[in-house]
C-alpha cells in the first residue's frame, strides 16, 4: 500500500482500478474505500490532483500527460474541462456529494467574524495572509467573491496548487486564514473551520465521479 498527497491508502501497480481525486471528496472517499474493496474484490491504486487551475499537480494536466486513470472524482467544473477536452465518457458521470466553501483558522487562534458579508470584509480586509487553493474554490473567491466585496487587490491572498497546501500552511502558521471547501478543511490537525461563508458569496461545489475515455479497465453500466 502507499499513500497519495491527500492521506488516501492506495495500492501499487498491481491495482485493479486507478481513481484520480481532488481533495474536495478525499474525506469521503477515504472512508468508503475499504469498503468498496471489500464488496468488488477490487485492489483500488488512487491517485490526486487539483480539479482546476495550472500547473503539473492538475487532473487535467496528468491526464494530457500520459497519467493512466480509470476514474476521476472531481469538482463538476473541472469535469467540464475533461469533458470538451474528449477525455470522459459520456454518460458515465454520477454525482456523488457537495460541500460548501467555509473559512478556517489555526487551531487556538481567535474566531472571526465570517456570517454576514460584512463581517467577511471586514475580517479578510485586516488579515495578514490568507491561503487557498488555485483550483475551483480558489478560482470562484478570486474572481468573484472578491471583486464583490471590493477587495480584489487588496486582500492579501495567496493561492496554493492545493487545498491540502493551504491547510498545511495555516496549520504551520504562514497565514491567518484559509478559504476552501469545508471537506478539504475538517479533520484537519492544526486547523480549526470557522464557519460557512455567507450565502451571498457562497459556492456550493457538486464533486462527481466520472470514467476516462480509453482506460479499457471498467465500462459505465449497461455497455
Amino acid at each position: 500500500m502507499i499513500a497519495t498527497s491527500d492521506g488516501i491508502a492506495a495500492h501499487d501497480g498491481t491495482a485493479d482500478l486507478t481513481v484520480m481525486i481532488s481533495g474536495g471528496f478525499a474525506l469521503a472517499y477515504r472512508a468508503v474505500l475499504p469498503d468498496f474493496g471489500r464488496a468488488t474484490g477490487l485492489a483500488v491504486r488512487t491517485l490526486s490532483g487539483a480539479s482546476q487551475g495550472q500547473g503539473p499537480r492538475t487532473i487535467r494536466h496528468q491526464l494530457a500527460h500520459g497519467a493512466r486513470v480509470d476514474v476521476v472524482i472531481l469538482s463538476n467544473e473541472g469535469l467540464h474541462e475533461l469533458t470538451e477536452d474528449g477525455r470522459i465518457v459520456a454518460g458515465s458521470a454520477v454525482e456523488l456529494a457537495t460541500a460548501p466553501l467555509a473559512a478556517a483558522v489555526r487551531t487556538g487562534a481567535a474566531r472571526p467574524a465570517i456570517g454576514t458579508v460584512a463581517a467577511l470584509t471586514r475580517t479578510l480586509a485586516q488579515a495578514r495572509r490568507i491561503v487557498m487553493p488555485g483550483s475551483t474554490s480558489g478560482l470562484f473567491i478570486r474572481d468573484s467573491v472578491l471583486p464583490r466585496l471590493g477587495l480584489a487587490g487588496a486582500a492579501r491572498v495567496t493561492m496554493l496548487p492545493r487545498g491540502t497546501d493551504s491547510a498545511a500552511a495555516l496549520a504551520a502558521g504562514e497565514a491567518d486564514l484559509a478559504l476552501g471547501p469545508v471537506s478539504e478543511l475538517v479533520d484537519v490537525p492544526g486547523i480549526d473551520v470557522v464557519g460557512p461563508l455567507p450565502d451571498e458569496v457562497q459556492l456550493v461545489q457538486t464533486f462527481t465521479a466520472a470514467l476516462v475515455a480509453g482506460s479499457g479497465a471498467v465500462e459505465p453500466a449497461g455497455g
